[in-house]
């Protein structure tokens, strides 16, 4: 199934990062560490911004935002955010000129460019645009996140022994859980990948934290009860070498050298 195709027939993607509590735990991770590291004011370039869940806040705190994506409905839906710009376009050829963007942001691409020469050019394009000393921020997906999740929620059979194995070791995702086919991360492996690309002072941080499959074992009702106590638990273990694959996300935070 083609990114269109899933994006558009598959559960509705403004509501992703609200409609389960791992989901918004991500969200909140997600903002609590891009606030942490972006300028005061910033042009951001939101790559695979999807329908903009991210690009809103940003505009609300007064970056402007110019959004891309390969989906269109996304990107009409994108366009109409206020302090929002939106258009298709592909991670790896990106339209925009050198040196624009004070900030780009990687949140989906990285995952779902199986190839890793494709991945390499994503982040060759983000670095083209970016200014001298901007900042980049890149996702990644855990390769234990099925592990995880399947074993807290009793899922884990024996057919799905094979096929998580298979991520864990490679990285390649066929789609045993949902979603489409993907190449998941390890830690070291995005911090790898950024770096040879040419980005300074690479720190990956794990998003979610090891509490995320107890949060969704606890179900929506209980997540405002709990989510405090899941947010410090992934501040504690957000760069422990040990824990960050605890995290269903990672995020990359870089630089384009000055």
């Amino acid at each position: 199934m083609d990114l269109e195709t899933h994006y558009t027939t598959g559960p509705a993607e403004t509501s992703r990062l609200a409609r389960t509590p791992h989901g918004r735990l991500e969200y909140l991770r997600t903002r609590e560490l891009l606030r942490r590291f972006l300028p005061g004011r910033a042009r951001v370039l939101d790559v695979g911004g999807g329908t903009g869940v991210h690009a809103a806040w940003l505009a609300g705190d007064g970056h402007p935002v110019d959004l891309i994506d390969v989906v269109p409905s996304h990107v009409d839906t994108a366009a109409a955010l206020p302090g929002v710009t939106a258009r298709i376009g592909d991670a790896r050829h990106l339209p925009a000129a050198d040196e624009t963007y004070d900030v780009v942001l990687l949140l989906g691409p990285l995952y779902h460019l199986i190839d890793a020469e494709d991945r390499a050019r994503a982040l060759a394009e983000a670095r083209r645009v970016l200014r001298p000393g901007g900042l980049l921020a890149a996702a990644g997906i855990s390769r234990y996140l099925s592990l995880l999740e399947t074993g807290a929620a009793g899922t884990l059979t024996a057919d799905l022994v094979t096929p998580i194995h298979e991520v864990v070791t490679s990285g390649a995702y066929d789609g045993h859980v949902g979603f489409v086919p993907t190449h998941w991360h390890t830690a070291a492996e995005l911090h790898g990948e950024v770096t040879t690309a040419g980005f300074a002072d690479a720190v990956v941080h794990g998003v979610e934290g090891p509490a995320w499959p107890a949060l969704d074992a606890a179900g929506l009702t209980a997540f405002d009860s709990r989510v405090e106590a899941a947010l410090r638990a992934a501040r504690l273990a957000e760069q422990d070498p040990h824990l960050v694959h605890t995290s269903a996300h990672l995020l990359a935070i870089a630089r384009r050298p000055a």
